[in-house]
């Protein structure tokens, strides 16, 4: 079991640099081009991946949420968010949607009224 993980969890760190250095923008990777970076990862097979993952790369700060100053902030947090859903923006978009829906509805009444007389006019020329 031991020999197993002494493979499997290089190969799987080499994956995941690998992978996480081919999603990187160019911007965002640091010291040496992109190629070069993937060739060390994947020459270097288990030193490659740990240099790419501490020194490769560009990290962004850890999100703290509301409190950390920074961050992805949850909606029901978001002051913003909030704000929006009362915007008049919103009122409009409401609206909008209630008009469509009117249509929708005012669309099928018709279409069933339509296939009512279809039927009734069927069935008096059957008789």
């Amino acid at each position: 079991m031991l020999r197993a993980l002494m493979i499997i969890l290089p190969l799987a760190l080499t994956i995941y640099a690998f992978i996480d250095c081919l999603n990187t923008p160019e911007d965002e990777v640091k010291h040496l081009p992109k190629v070069v970076w993937v060739i060390i990862i994947l020459l270097f097979w288990v030193v490659g991946p740990i240099v790419w993952l501490f020194a490769g790369k560009t990290r962004q700060p850890t999100a703290r949420g509301a409190r950390g100053g920074g961050g992805w902030v949850a909606p029901d947090d978001n002051p913003e968010f909030l704000k929006s859903l009362s915007d008049e923006k919103a009122d409009e978009d409401r609206r909008r949607d209630d008009a469509l829906f009117k249509d929708w509805e005012d669309d099928l009444k018709r279409r069933e009224d339509e296939l009512k007389r279809r039927e009734d006019g069927g069935e008096e020329k059957d008789a």
